[in-house]
């Protein structure tokens, strides 16, 4: 459906960032403005986010779940959303080399399903606002593994 792709370099250990990107407990962390529900673990964490985009009113809700992670090269991901009139499914993969200067890490996110209201935005503007979150969340797991 929709694809997103890049590249990033920390400047850490492989094994250091490995651990802290198959960790669902840290990356829901990185999700900008969330409120944590319950007691998240390694491989599942829950968070309501209030988006700042006009096609989505109210609160999302966020279940983030680390499918499979394969130490210390890969991590694969499942983020689900739900709020009134709209879902969405995702599915990120993260793959980390080392390198000189730290780690490499390969990212690509999949949008897989686009339910209720979602489904009658232009691509183009989900597109926009989805890219813009990416960085969002990015920039927050770099400072979070940087400091």
């Amino acid at each position: 459906m929709l694809h997103f792709e890049g590249d990033r370099t920390i400047p850490r250990p492989q094994a250091e960032v490995w651990t802290k990107l198959s960790d669902a407990r840290f990356l829901v962390q990185g999700i900008p403005d969330a409120e944590i529900i319950g007691d998240p673990t390694q491989t599942s964490a829950k968070c309501k986010v209030h988006p700042g985009v006009a096609f989505i009113r109210g609160t999302l809700e966020v279940v983030l779940q680390v499918l499979e992670a394969v130490e210390p090269s890969s991590v694969r991901l499942a983020l689900n959303s739900k709020a009134i009139g709209a879902s969405s499914s995702v599915e990120a993969n993260m793959t980390l080399s080392a390198q000189q200067t730290g780690t490499q890490i390969h990212w690509t996110a999949d949008v897989k399903t686009l339910g209720g209201l979602l489904k009658v935005v232009p691509q183009g503007l989900i597109r926009g606002t989805a890219q813009k979150v990416i960085n969002d969340v990015w920039e927050q797991v770099v400072a979070k593994l940087t400091a």
